[in-house]
């Protein structure tokens, strides 16, 4: 019996040959982790995240959301 072949006596899908290291690793160069939605502070310009509070000054939209203590 042939090893490839299954149970019922159909062809299993085999690759044709082996993945090389250069070509697995240009399909992997997309593959990384990404800091989604930051942006700098209007007020203070430090980094802060999309439609959340700046957690360096308080401020949120142009307005004094908490107030920070110097």
């Amino acid at each position: 019996m042939h090893t490839s072949l299954q149970g019922g006596g159909t062809p299993m899908a085999v690759p044709a040959r082996r993945t090389s290291k250069a070509k697995k690793g240009k399909r992997r160069t997309h593959y990384k982790l990404t800091i989604k939605g930051l942006n700098a502070c209007s007020n203070c310009g430090e980094m802060r995240k999309s439609h959340h509070v700046c957690p360096a000054c308080g401020h949120y939209d142009g307005k004094d959301v908490i107030s920070k203590e110097a």
